[in-house]
């Protein structure tokens, strides 16, 4: 499974209305921490957000993600949004 497919996969678990999410790791070629993970922007617009700080909606984002964080990912830019803020 190619880490799009899991990540999508893992965030299913938020009951998204959209994820998008773009790989920006070709614009970090050469940095140390690039060699143990990519580099992500991701949207994520989740009734569950409704009512939610944004540290809370990130923290949600994470434990989603799980294993990811530690292996996979080395930088991931959120943009956390509840439907009604779209």
């Amino acid at each position: 499974m190619s880490l799009d497919a899991d990540m999508r996969s893992r965030l299913a678990a938020l009951e998204p209305s959209l994820v998008e999410i773009e790989d920006e790791s070709g614009l970090h070629v050469g940095h140390a921490g690039a060699k143990e993970g990519g580099h992500y922007r991701l949207t994520v617009v989740s009734a569950r957000f409704s009512g939610q700080s944004r540290v809370a909606r990130h923290r949600m984002v994470y434990q989603a993600l799980g294993t990811l964080m530690q292996s996979g990912i080395h930088a991931l830019a959120l943009q956390t949004l509840a439907p009604d803020e779209q």
